[in-house]
């Protein structure tokens, strides 16, 4: 078996089906993916998806007995067997989190809550509460659904955080960017109800493709922030990322990766709002 980088997020490189382990840039070390869309499908088709075969719909039955099982067995060998040094480099051999990720919108699953709540059993048999953080990373489409909200609550008592996507600042934006017909006021009562029930990171994807588009967007993305700011939304902070890997779309060839130093820019105009950002190129 290949060890793992950050380049290669492969979710089926171990046999499993809803398990899958990553060096993970943003989390510094291993993350433990789950993935509620093995169909491939998500309710929004993002220009940078790194998916391929991507279609629109949602996640299918999950069967919570194989997932739990595989859970068990990657857990085992993290913990104790000798998969950090089989197949981790050396300075990322920690395990940072269980991810729920994957290939689609994991909240458009019906069993999302279900598959939380199994999650959390396993870092609690563990005693990992409060030591392997347990994130959701989503598109926060459907943080206004009661189920949904329940799900988050429960994430946060076992002291998970929520990335939710925050890629535009318009309605515009986000219809070019996420291709997404929800406009901005919706996902942005979507980001109040994540951040009233758990921890919440906004996780940001920035890259070039028309000049004068992006720079707007950005203007009006932290303008938006600052609003949130003024209303003290308790948010953690802001995870600031670049393109890495191979994008699946119809678009990859218009869009640019953003240098370093670029993002550090972006950075320091969020940090002046006095919210700590992360930079991941």
């Amino acid at each position: 078996m290949a060890r793992l980088d950050t380049s290669d997020h492969d979710r089926y490189a171990d046999g499993m089906t809803y398990v899958y382990p990553v060096v993970s840039r943003r989390a510094r070390g291993v993350s433990v993916g789950i993935n509620l869309s093995p169909n491939d499908a998500c309710n929004w088709r993002c220009v940078y998806c790194q998916v391929p075969g991507l279609t629109r719909g949602k996640g299918p039955a999950i069967d919570l007995e194989r997932l739990d099982d595989e859970l068990t067995v990657m857990l085992d060998d993290l913990l104790d067997g000798d998969f950090m040094a089989r197949r981790v480099p050396e300075g990322s051999r920690r395990l940072n989190d269980l991810a729920f990720s994957g290939n689609g919108e994991p909240t458009g699953s019906a069993d999302f809550p279900a598959a939380v709540e199994l999650a959390a059993a396993q870092l609690e048999r563990r005693g990992l509460i409060g030591k392997v953080k347990l994130v959701l990373i989503t598109n926060g489409s459907l943080a206004h659904k009661p189920e949904v909200q329940a799900a988050l609550a429960r994430l946060a008592e076992a002291g998970g955080e929520v990335w939710f996507k925050l890629d535009a600042g318009t309605d515009a934006g986000l219809a070019a960017i996420n291709d997404t017909s929800r406009g901005i006021e919706a996902q942005l009562s979507g980001l109040r109800a994540a951040a009233e029930r758990c921890p919440t990171w906004l996780q940001t994807v920035l890259f070039e493709r028309d000049a004068e588009v992006m720079a707007g967007e950005w203007r009006e993305w932290l303008a938006n922030l600052a609003v949130l700011c003024a209303e003290e939304l308790p948010l953690r902070g802001v995870h600031l990322y670049g393109i890495a890997r191979q994008v699946h779309q119809p678009e990859a060839a218009e869009l640019v990766r953003l240098a370093p130093e670029v993002l550090e820019a972006y950075a320091r105009e969020v940090r002046a709002l006095g919210l700590e950002v992360t930079v991941n190129p």
